[in-house]
Formats: structure tokens, C-alpha cells, sequence
């Protein structure tokens, strides 16, 4: 896999935040309505909104608007994305 560094700088950039990490935790329990998150977090609405537009940027999130509401989501696709980088970029090739 050649990797394209733009894509996995905005990949791995979801993970350098302690608050975007503590909503990860949240959400590997399922789907959240913002306003769940809003409650276990001690941030701001639009604290929260600017998190979750990274981490739905990066991939490793997804949104859907239902009513008012956004719900997140942790995303299978983006996960596997960010663990293939992520082996890809630590395996030593002896090949070389």
C-alpha cells in the first residue's frame, strides 16, 4: 500500500487530542446523539461540533442528522483505514 501522507496526517490527526480521544471512548459503546455527548463531556456545544468535524473529516467518525439531532458513529471503513496506516508505517521492510 502506498500511503498518501495528506490523507494520513488528517487520519491520525483525530487522534491527538485528549478530548477527541475521550469522545472515541464514548462512542465504542454505539451510535451517540451530540446532545449525549454534550452531556458526559465538559466542553462547549461548539467545542464539541469542532472535534467532530475532525474526527468525521478524518473518516474515522460518521454523521447523520436525524431531526435536530446529529447521531456519530464510529466508523468500520475509517478504523481499518487508520490500522492498515498504521502497520504500514511501523513494519520495518527488510527488502529494502
Amino acid at each position: 500500500m502506498i500511503l498518501d501522507a495528506k490523507k494520513t496526517a488528517v487520519t491520525f490527526k483525530a487522534f491527538c487530542d485528549e478530548n477527541r480521544i475521550r469522545i472515541l471512548q464514548l462512542l465504542s459503546d454505539g451510535e451517540k446523539c451530540a446532545c449525549k455527548l454534550l452531556e458526559e463531556m465538559n466542553i462547549s456545544q461548539p467545542t464539541l461540533s469542532h472535534h467532530m468535524k475532525i474526527l468525521c473529516e478524518s473518516g474515522i467518525v460518521e454523521a447523520h442528522k436525524d431531526g435536530k439531532w446529529m447521531h456519530y458513529s464510529i466508523s468500520s471503513e475509517g478504523t481499518a483505514f487508520a490500522r492498515e496506516c498504521l502497520e504500514n508505517l511501523t513494519t520495518v521492510n527488510s527488502t529494502k
